[in-house]
């Protein structure tokens, strides 16, 4: 396989490294984990993963024959597996393929060595259903949106790997784009979750602060996404700010749940959403606001401190947080 000149993204924060890249491939890691799947590798996807073993590509995205739950006419991912189990995103780490299949409940076709944007609720797998455990397989999309609808990608992996293009390519006029997400930000209803919390907020302002800082992200990166840039960890502040206020919050894991997090904004079932979202930058940006002292235990849950609190609403609306009688 001939692989694409600058393949993987630099790893500048370290995301890769502790979520994705493996320890360099050795034939004793490569029989182990095959025999831990119970499938044969292909080739090209231990070549590709001898130059460097798991991490996330430059290109991301690959074209679709019809419409899954991401996009009308392709799909993303957001990182490739690496052939080992101490990463989390390794082929049998924590969320590897297994995991999806027992816990999430995917189909049991092969091996999933993609995750998307969507936090799992889509995946691209070596598919060797018509092959056999030992065969080259083909890639295919799984779609849990759709009743894990599988839709064909490529005949093999040396082909889909060839076949990613950048996100651009699937992106209409950036300024149309960027003009629909203002759009939206600013006008569209907030999913129930989120709807719910603002109402119960202190601030009455808070639902125009989080539009603004919505549409200053928008403006800023041209769609509602967020990652692990400044304003997006505002928003992730001030999400958390919204929910730990009515709801309590006993634990990381809690928080992250799907009824928690991912219901505010990201998978809200309303059209203010982002569509999706990278669980390990809003994991990233917990365990920083906990290291640094800004969430701690409190008789009501994990909360920001007041002065965190009072920093968050600040940056957002520029006004004072009113607290609680008592």
């Amino acid at each position: 396989m001939k692989i694409p000149a600058a393949f993987w993204e630099p790893d500048l924060h370290g995301y890769q490294a502790k979520n994705y890249i493996e320890a360099p491939v050795t034939s004793g890691l490569i029989a182990s984990v095959e025999a831990e799947l119970g499938y044969t590798l292909p080739a090209s996807y231990v070549q590709l993963m001898h130059t460097q073993n798991g991490g996330c590509p430059r290109n991301t995205c690959h074209a679709a024959p019809e419409a899954t739950s991401w996009a009308e006419n392709h799909v993303a991912i957001t990182g490739l597996s690496g052939i080992g189990r101490e990463k989390t995103y390794g082929l049998c780490g924590e969320l590897g393929s297994q995991f999806m299949i027992d816990e999430w409940g995917y189909p049991p076709l092969g091996i999933y060595f993609a995750d998307c944007p969507s936090a799992g609720h889509d995946m691209v797998a070596l598919d060797y259903r018509a092959c056999g455990p030992q065969g080259e397989p083909c890639v295919v999309h799984v779609d849990q949106e759709g009743e894990y609808r599988v839709t064909w990608l490529a005949p093999d992996f040396a082909t889909f790997i060839a076949q990613l293009q950048p996100e651009e390519a699937f992106e209409d006029d950036p300024a149309e784009v960027q003009a629909e997400e203002l759009a939206l930000v600013e006008q569209a209803p907030f999913g129930p979750l989120l709807q719910s919390l603002c109402d119960a907020f202190p601030n009455p302002d808070v639902a125009t602060g989080l539009r603004e800082l919505a549409a200053a992200i928008v403006k800023s990166k041209g769609s509602f996404g967020l990652h692990g840039d400044e304003l997006s960890a505002l928003m992730y502040d001030l999400q958390f700010l919204l929910y730990s206020q009515s709801r309590p919050v006993s634990s990381r894991e809690r928080y992250l749940a799907d009824d928690a997090y991912p219901a505010i904004i990201a998978l809200s079932g309303g059209r203010f959403s982002t569509g999706g979202y990278a669980s390990g930058f809003v994991e990233d940006w917990w365990d920083e606001a906990r290291r640094q002292g800004r969430i701690v235990e409190t008789g009501e849950g994990l909360r920001f401190t007041p002065g965190a609190a009072q920093e968050v609403l600040d940056n957002v609306l520029g006004a004072p947080l009113e607290q609680d009688e008592g």
